[in-house]
């Protein structure tokens, strides 16, 4: 890191956000808005969900607006997402999210989710919102867009997912989920919007969650919020394991690892469903204990990290279904 980017940065961290003078006109946003419009546009939909700045990506219940996170908004704010966070979305992963809480919009301006039909379909709005929820990746009863296995967490956010599908261009659901659940839901879906496409909505965009200009405390406190707890792993659990996967000679492991750590993080919580943060405190522990074990890598470095992380992603997957990385024996 640069001693210019380091002053800058700290300078960012100890202010209040709300004397940002954020906005998302002229930001890297405001084409993305633009694409969003347009393919609503498309689709038929003269309903524009307005867009602003907040804390994170988010529709308000039962409030038809949309809140982006307000370090998309500046180039350097983004630096320090990346940096501290490790996980700055990429535009095509933002246009996912817009076209996601699109569906939530939608949902809240036209109220389709007090219809019988739309409680047929996607199941009981009124189903407690369970923030750990066992995904099983392979159900093909739900769309699959944003990782971890979103659509199955609650009905709004099925057909949240569902119209996102349905609104990204080239997506061609009808192939893609022939002969599924999920293909009754694509098709309601279809078959609503373009009833309702051409009328206003019901419900009026009439309040914020979180305006920037209310976010008061300052960059440095954000990123302490957001502070994710370090799972706690005892030391030589997984030894014995990681003895078996490497070797005593050859070129050191660690390096190879390190390097590809956040394709694990990322690729594991994508097909497991587990949240980032535990795939993370899983994937440094082990990093760690390879690094202290002094293991080595045993024959090809490409056979080695689909090993690696085949072992991470049974491990992943029995904490999605025991809430420990080792069921008990």
């Amino acid at each position: 890191m640069s001693e210019g980017w380091h002053e800058e940065r700290d300078l960012l961290l100890h202010k209040r956000i709300s004397d940002l003078g954020l906005r998302i006109e002229g930001s890297a946003l405001e084409p993305m808005i633009q694409r969003l419009y347009a393919e609503l546009d498309e689709a038929g939909l003269q309903f524009k969900p307005p867009i602003y700045l907040t804390d994170e990506w988010g529709c308000p219940e039962g409030v038809p607006v949309i809140g982006v996170p307000f370090y998309l908004a500046k180039p350097e704010l983004s630096r320090i997402e990346r940096e501290l966070a490790e996980n700055l979305e990429t535009a095509e992963e933002s246009m996912m999210y817009l076209r996601h809480e699109a569906g939530h919009a939608f949902n809240y301006a036209y109220v389709l989710y007090e219809s019988e039909e739309w409680h047929h379909v996607f199941g009981p709005y009124s189903r407690p919102y369970l923030e750990d929820y066992r995904p099983n990746p392979f159900s093909r009863d739900f769309v699959r867009h944003i990782a971890g296995w979103y659509a199955q967490k609650h009905p709004d956010e099925d057909f949240a997912e569902t119209f996102a599908v349905w609104l990204t261009p080239g997506s061609d659901w009808r192939l893609r989920y022939a002969g599924t659940g999920a293909q009754r839901k694509l098709e309601y879906v279809d078959r609503v919007l373009q009833e309702i496409g051409s009328k206003p909505p019901k419900v009026r965009p009439t309040r914020r969650d979180m305006p920037v200009e209310e976010m008061t405390y300052t960059v440095g406190d954000y990123y302490e919020r957001r502070r994710e707890p370090r799972m706690e792993i005892p030391a030589q659990w997984f030894d014995g394991d990681l003895r078996q996967l490497f070797d005593e000679s050859g070129e050191l492991a660690a390096p190879l690892l390190r390097r590809h750590r956040l394709d694990f993080v990322d690729e594991v919580s994508y097909w497991t469903g587990v949240q980032p943060g535990v795939v993370r405190s899983l994937v440094d522990h082990l990093l760690a204990r390879v690094e202290a074990l002094d293991l080595r890598i045993a024959g090809d470095a490409t056979q080695t990290i689909v090993s690696f992380t085949a072992m991470v992603t049974t491990l992943a997957y029995n904490y999605l279904h025991h809430a420990t990385f080792q069921p008990e024996r």
